[in-house]
């Protein structure tokens, strides 16, 4: 019996499957089959009841299985500490990226950070959808949002503003709105998850005076919602636009290909901002912000590797964000 047969029992426990377990961990069928027979010989007693259709835990390895999976976690833990104890980083990272921030900013960054390491192996799992860490072979995720999953465990990267994008020939061509009002008339690019189309923009600002020549009743429209608070405005636009896709990616080159006016978080559009591809429109009006998370499953995922690669982040994304307030696109509460 090896450690590795013990993993490989725990996954299929959880997955209730030898087949979904073994395409998670990236074997054959067969291997996992001789993995269970190899633990069940040594052990002396069968851990799963299996039929044609289905697959379950024993009274035995209902009793078996949560004191292995302990004594995994101690051993894990212990290796863990013995590689901080001696600086060593290795393994392997496997990490879910946004497609936009995956592809644009961090893919090249992490290819600096292994040059660095040698001896760290990368899986890159790049996708907008939501990431499943009991289903998918992730075990980190770097993502807009903070968690609202108690059972994971996260850090912080960044803050994240989101800014309102479009080229310089795309304004010469429909004009530059001067209010979000305007931006009624323009093509919008938008984001779209699990069907839902991000169409509604939100903006605040502060004022004394109110910068709408329209009057309240007509604020009030299927395109404009505005509060009445004298020190924060808050304005909601529902927008139209002839393209949505659920590739971040796919919204940021529509945007830098002039197709229209896209809402989007800095980091995605870094790139673009500092090259002056894309221009900051209505820098006055703030879209509701965001923030960069890493988030793992499980306190054992968090290895000496993916601490430094935090760390790594967290400073690329804070030499980025000063970068465009050095231009001027962003002030320096963000960093704040």
């Amino acid at each position: 019996m090896l450690i590795e047969d013990l993993q490989i029992i725990l996954k299929i426990a959880e997955f209730r499957s030898i087949t979904a377990a073994a395409a998670h961990l990236d074997m054959r069928t067969a291997t996992a089959s001789v993995a269970i027979k190899r633990v069940e010989k040594t052990l002396g007693a069968e851990l799963f009841i299996r039929t044609t259709r289905h697959l379950r835990l024993s009274s035995a390895g209902e009793r078996y299985l949560p004191q292995c999976q302990q004594a995994l976690d101690m051993l894990e833990q212990a290796k863990l500490n013995m590689k901080d104890d001696l600086d060593i980083i290795d393994g392997e990272l496997r990490i879910a990226l946004s497609s936009d921030l995956g592809r644009n900013l961090v893919i090249p960054w992490l290819d600096t950070f292994m040059d660095a390491h040698p001896n760290i192996h990368l899986r890159a799992n790049i996708s907008d959808s939501n990431i499943d860490f009991y289903r998918d072979a992730v075990d980190m995720a770097l993502r807009y949002g903070s968690p609202n999953d108690a059972n994971v465990y996260g850090f912080k990267i960044c803050n994240v503003p989101r800014l309102l994008c479009a080229t310089p020939d795309y304004i010469e061509a429909h004009g530059m709105p001067n209010h979000p009002q305007d931006l009624a008339s323009h093509n919008g690019l938008f984001y779209q998850l699990q069907d839902i189309i991000n169409d509604v923009w939100d903006f605040s600002y502060q004022s004394t005076t109110d910068h709408s020549p329209l009057p309240a009743s007509d604020l009030l429209s299927n395109n404009l919602i505005k509060d009445s608070s004298q020190s924060k405005k808050n304005i909601k636009i529902k927008m139209s636009g002839k393209h949505a896709s659920n590739d971040g990616d796919l919204v940021r080159r529509w945007c830098v290909a002039s197709k229209g006016i896209a809402l989007k978080s800095c980091l995605d559009m870094a790139n673009d901002l500092l090259s002056e591809k894309v221009i900051n429109i209505l820098p006055e009006f703030t879209p509701t912000p965001t923030e960069l998370w890493l988030i793992f499953p499980s306190r054992q995922s968090i290895t000496p590797a993916a601490r430094l690669l935090r760390d790594t982040l967290r400073q690329n994304s804070r030499d980025i964000l000063q970068q465009l307030i050095d231009k001027g696109i962003l002030n320096d509460s963000v960093l704040k």
